[in-house]
């Protein structure tokens, strides 16, 4: 049985009680029947997910930023477990160290968003000397051509299905136009606003709501954005409770009757559009970034810089029960090919083409 030895970006929580999108898919990835021996390493969180080797990461007492010393306190660790594998998530910089520090040990580099805008990546001779030192798996099509190299292989988010909310198959759905997400103006926020404004006088008995903070976690600070969205939400009856932790979100997706991803940024994936697909509500959305990919033709397409366009989404399926039933079969269709133990079957076999190729590599000093 392999070691494999996963690391979590320094500030990803691994928590039900406050996680992203990276913390959440190492947990439905690590739940396997059967398989490597896995430790998760990360920062020291209250309440890591249950079941699984979380090894919080002591930061290393050498001067340099946050980065470089969990990085140290990573390599210490690794030398006192050895590990067979390392995947490190989103941090190509991380990547490239513990290659450094372990060049005998197969490193793999999950990239969950845009590696232009990282530290070990941004320039193309940065990404080309990455390929080399490492084995990099995006989570998009559109991620992989931001590596420069649109052949790598990929390994989609995933969702596991079988743990979504339990619904009856005839069971009516709220009449509720949810916005799940952080509250920035790069998620849509403003534009999903300005959009209900417009759409929600036109319904009577439909309401909106808008889940969310600035950031994942209950201590979500407040910023300039939230407080001049706020009395505009108010003024159009939109509801915004603020954060809600992950098991409450689907939950509430899988009342709703229609969800909308009105992303402005060039989504590197797009798990709201598929957590909202497999919970079954209509989906709108943009399809910047790998968002086309996820939600293919289950969902109606939207300008995020344009609220009528969202309007005009927003009205189309509230009045036509029969339209925004299709549309959601169509997404829990699509989802399905999306569900954790077909995830989890590619993982392990990216693990073994990995491990049976990659090459022996000189020691470099760190």
């Amino acid at each position: 049985m392999i070691r494999v030895a996963t690391i979590l970006p320094p500030r990803e929580m691994f928590s039900p009680l406050a996680s992203g999108a990276i913390g959440l898919l190492v947990q439905r990835l690590s739940r396997m029947a059967a398989g490597p021996a896995s430790r998760i390493y990360g920062m020291a969180t209250v309440q890591p997910f249950a079941g699984l080797d979380f090894r919080p990461v002591r930061l290393s007492w050498l001067p340099g930023s946050q980065a470089l010393r969990y990085a140290r306190g990573l390599a210490r660790a690794l030398r006192a477990e050895p590990a067979d594998l390392i995947e490190v998530h989103n941090r190509p910089d991380i990547a490239l160290y513990l290659a450094r520090c372990f060049p005998a040990v197969p490193v793999m580099l999950f990239l969950h968003n845009d590696p232009q805008g990282m530290r070990g990546a941004r320039t193309r001779s940065d990404r080309a000397a990455l390929l080399r030192r490492v084995a990099v798996v995006p989570v998009s099509r559109y991620l992989a051509g931001r590596m420069d190299a649109p052949d790598l292989p990929i390994l989609a988010n995933c969702i596991d299905l079988a743990a979504l909310p339990p619904r009856d198959a005839g069971q009516e759905r709220q009449r509720r136009i949810l916005f799940v997400g952080r509250v920035v103006a790069d998620k849509g926020a403003d534009s999903f606003v300005a959009a209900c404004a417009e759409a929600l006088p036109q319904l009577p008995g439909w309401e909106a709501v808008i889940i969310g903070a600035d950031r994942f976690g209950p201590n979500s600070p407040d910023t300039p954005f939230l407080a001049s969205l706020r009395p505009r939400a108010a003024a159009s009856g939109i509801a915004m409770p603020g954060y809600l932790p992950h098991d409450q979100i689907l939950a509430a997706m899988a009342e709703a009757a229609i969800v909308v991803v009105p992303s402005r940024w060039a989504e590197p994936f797009g798990l709201t559009a598929l957590e909202a697909m497999a919970c079954g509500a209509a989906l709108i959305c943009s399809q910047r970034g790998g968002l086309a990919e996820v939600a293919g033709e289950a969902a109606l397409v939207i300008d995020p810089d344009r609220p009528e366009t969202i309007a005009a989404a927003i009205l189309a399926l509230a009045r036509d029960p029969t339209r925004r039933t299709a549309l959601a079969e169509r997404g829990r269709l699509r989802a399905a090919g999306f569900d954790a133990p077909q995830a989890r079957l590619q993982l392990a076999t990216l693990r073994r083409q990995v491990m049976q190729t990659w090459p022996s590599r000189q020691t470099h000093p760190i």
